[in-house]
């Protein structure tokens, strides 16, 4: 008999509270969650389907949507098989395999049928399951191909059902501020539940025909969602443009530019409009000033606030007035930054990145540097002295990470001000100059 609780135990709900706060405020600056209020309440038969754009991370934004409830997530079969403790622990996390003809071979496709018993098992309990329909994860901002697999899944459960069960997909998007590294921002926004009922009649005569009307459905909502870039062709050019004029385009539309919610409204207005004047003169200019800026290692940030020798100075005192303070939180704290980079340098999906960097802080760096700091401490002094320390911790590994990203922000400024009244200089500057008042005719023209 399969078990009728829907809320998770004891030990999940303690490991989920460790998890959640790495995640949420060690790795995550901000984690938002936009309308919660369209998730239909325990008890009712959910899959919920979404964007996939960096890989483990993508469902534990779902997992920290919910209080109690331990949704089952059906990911990729691959990274099942990196070890047996790892095929462990991702299923006692929620994780089901799903086994793909081009990944892991036709010999291997049978072994869905036990992952999707238990899937519509779930569903019919009136628990909740999430699917990825692209079937692999997308480097960069745009919707791939949809599998009907999910499709398959929400009318196997209906009819083990006698289809009585009313089924719900709800449409979900990720979107990150970047994919990778620590405080980063990222949200999750869910669309409005689709019924599968009115489908059932049509499976029963036309099961193709029910799977891809109520695909595309889901898909429209998905791709209304999230910041979906059509134009592959020039994705670099736009996808550059985004980030550096994307910031002056969402102020001067009414939009924070620093809270994701409202850039991912302003990023998609920007690339809407960049898609329908499709200047390739434009595209040709954001690419050479992007080269530009790589070649001297600048941002666009050093034109758009122009550092002065004066504001430089300011900021070297302080950053050299907090160096000791800076040693101090980086020796306990450095591993926690390098191991993943140590771990995933020989990679060649990037999107595995960030998964690594919160994987070894849950499972390997905190633990063993914070739970042998915390014994060291213990012993050499007493139990509340271990215990302090442990509680500033999470202040330590922040002020490393944003003292280290001061020292790269002072070191670009210092080059900009060196080659400031360099030729190079004035070439770049001609082309960011060029690029910004280009944008800003053509944008104010389609608004």
């Amino acid at each position: 008999m399969r078990r009728k609780s829907y809320n998770a135990g004891i030990g999940y709900r303690l490991f989920k509270m460790y998890v959640g706060f790495i995640h949420n405020h060690l790795l995550y600056r901000h984690f938002h969650v936009i309308n919660p209020e369209n998730i239909p309440p325990e008890g009712v038969p959910l899959l919920i389907v979404s964007n996939h754009q960096n890989c483990l991370n993508d469902p534990l934004g779902v997992v920290f949507t919910f209080k109690d409830r331990k949704p089952k997530f059906i990911a990729r079969a691959d990274i099942f098989m990196i070890h047996p403790l790892t095929n462990r622990i991702l299923r006692s996390l929620g994780l089901l395999p799903a086994f793909r003809l081009g990944f892991e071979g036709r010999r291997m496709i049978k072994n869905n049928d036990k992952t999707f018993e238990s899937a519509s098992n779930e569903l019919i309990d009136g628990r909740t399951v999430m699917m990825f329909p692209e079937a692999g994860h997308q480097d960069k901002r745009w919707l791939g191909n949809f599998s009907l697999a999910y499709t398959k899944l929400v009318f196997q459960a209906a009819e083990k059902s006698n289809f009585e069960k009313e089924i719900f997909v709800l449409p979900s998007c990720n979107h990150y501020s970047q994919y990778d590294g620590f405080q980063t921002d990222f949200l999750i926004k869910f669309g409005t539940p689709v019924s599968a009922k009115p489908f059932y009649e049509l499976f029963r005569k036309q099961p193709r025909k029910a799977q891809m009307e109520l695909n595309n459905l889901v898909r429209k909502q998905i791709e209304d969602l999230m910041l979906d870039i059509r134009d592959l062709s020039n994705y670099e050019a736009i996808d550059f443009i985004r980030n550096t004029y994307g910031d002056k385009f969402a102020k001067s539309n009414g939009y924070r530019s620093n809270h994701l919610p409202d850039r991912l409204l302003s990023d998609k207005m920007l690339c809407k409009h960049l898609e329908t004047f499709n200047e390739q003169f434009i595209y040709d200019s954001a690419i050479k000033y992007k080269h530009f800026l790589t070649k001297f290692g600048l941002t666009d940030m050093q034109f758009r606030y122009q550092p002065t020798k004066i504001k430089v100075f300011i900021r070297f005192v302080l950053l050299l007035c907090l160096l000791p303070l800076w040693v101090v939180s980086l020796v306990p704290n450095i591993l926690i930054y390098t191991f993943p980079k140590i771990i995933t340098r020989k990679m060649t999906d990037k999107m595995f990145k960030s998964t690594m960097l919160i994987g070894s802080a849950v499972f390997i760096t905190i633990p063993l540097l914070y739970g042998g700091l915390f014994l060291t401490i213990a012993l050499a002094f007493n139990i509340y002295a271990a215990l302090i320390y442990l509680l500033v911790s999470p202040l330590l590994i922040l002020f490393a990470w944003y003292y280290y990203q001061r020292l790269l922000y002072l070191w670009k400024d210092i080059r900009f001000l060196w080659i400031k009244n360099k030729r190079p200089f004035q070439k770049m500057k001609q082309l960011h100059d060029k690029l910004y008042d280009s944008l800003a005719q053509r944008l104010i023209s389609h608004q």
